[in-house]
């Protein structure tokens, strides 16, 4: 889905850098990027481990402060900072809070944004339903397989009816049938919500499945377009 000319950008990055540390110790995880993120456009972030992919996530999401360059959420109407939900963050490893059962880890974000308990459930529940999780509402995260686990949290990421999808390898650990199926899963709600998508991967055939492809090396975007590198 890429979005109409015109459309009111969400993100746009210029010239951002994060560097770590300083002097000979200094890391420097993105370097110069420059990119744009319109409403429905869905992105495969690639790229070796190290290149960059997760900071730049971070820094999307407002996670993180750039140490060069700018950053902005003009469609977002000044950024997700103090503002849970318009941005939603689906990690690579185990995200769930072992002490809430499924509803109530996908809940705690609606209830952290100032949702009425009783909305935050109900939203829990829908959110559930949409990744066919119905009957696990009620389990703890230590009695989910890991693919159960992720999905879990891409409920809870789509509970909120986020503007942007940011995803981090959230396939990595999976196996490629399970894999496929959260792939399949973040890039039907993007549609569905008409939210922007970025995920990052290093599976090809996931990456192939999304029109436009931001491809990274040693912190920076060596490649940005449409279908695959």
């Amino acid at each position: 889905m890429t979005a109409p000319p015109g459309t009111r950008e969400l993100v746009r990055c210029t010239d951002l850098t994060r560097t770590y540390g300083s002097g000979t110790r200094a890391v420097h995880a993105v370097r110069g990027v420059s990119c744009t993120l319109r409403p429905g456009m869905q992105v495969a972030l690639t790229g070796p481990s190290g290149s960059g992919k997760s900071t730049l996530l971070h820094l999307l999401a407002g996670l993180d402060t750039p140490t060069g360059g700018t950053i902005a959420w003009p469609g977002l109407d000044g950024g997700p900072a103090g503002r849970p939900g318009l941005i939603s963050l689906v990690f690579q490893g185990p995200s769930l809070l072992p002490p809430l059962d499924v509803t109530e880890n996908v809940a705690l974000p609606l209830l952290l944004a100032g949702c009425a308990e009783t909305q935050a459930r109900e939203r829990a529940t829908a959110a559930l339903h949409d990744v066919g999780l119905d009957e696990l509402a009620a389990r703890l995260p230590e009695e989910l397989s890991g693919g159960q686990a992720q999905r879990v949290a891409v409920a809870r990421a789509l509970a909120a009816r986020p503007r942007v999808i940011l995803a981090d390898e959230p396939t990595g650990q999976l196996d490629s049938a399970h894999a496929a199926q959260v792939a399949g899963l973040l890039l039907a709600a993007a549609t569905g919500l008409g939210a922007a998508l970025v995920l990052s991967t290093h599976d090809p055939a996931i990456a192939n499945q999304l029109p436009h492809r931001w491809q990274m090396a040693d912190g920076r975007m060596v490649a940005e377009g449409g279908g695959p590198c």
